[in-house]
């Protein structure tokens, strides 16, 4: 993410001027946005709950958001369906619309830092290691 910040926040006209390996840096921070929000919906907020030995395995993901909110785990269940939602959105392409494709990235770039911030929290809740 650091090679792309002096573009930041980019615009529809930029992305089309971008050099190959701008675009390359850009496609490299949409597939590890998606991935890392991929691995704590799929694997670590599940594990979370296990380890709390949280009943919520057959349930549907929004009550064990709720719950993890209610634990303290997630600030707001929201706020992670909001991050999908960007992280969604991030996974389309719009070739005819470059200022909405640039509007997408800049949303996604400004929400790493909710991601991290999850990701913070739970590592201070559960006593782990640093990131």
């Amino acid at each position: 993410m650091a090679s792309l910040e002096d573009k930041l926040p980019l615009s529809g006209s930029q992305l089309a001027t971008l050099d190959d390996e701008a675009v390359q840096d850009l496609d490299q921070f949409v597939l590890r946005f998606g991935r890392l929000q991929d691995a704590i919906g799929a694997r670590l907020l599940p594990a979370v709950l296990r380890v709390l030995q949280e009943p919520f395995e057959d349930r549907p993901v929004i009550d064990k958001l709720n719950r993890l909110e209610k634990l303290g785990f997630l600030q707001s269940s929201e706020r992670w369906q909001r991050l999908r939602a960007i992280r969604n959105r991030c996974s389309q392409d719009y070739p005819e619309d470059p200022d909405k494709n640039a509007a997408l990235l800049n949303v996604a770039f400004r929400s790493v830092d909710d991601v991290m911030a999850i990701l913070k929290r739970i590592e201070q809740k559960m006593a782990l290691p640093p990131i």
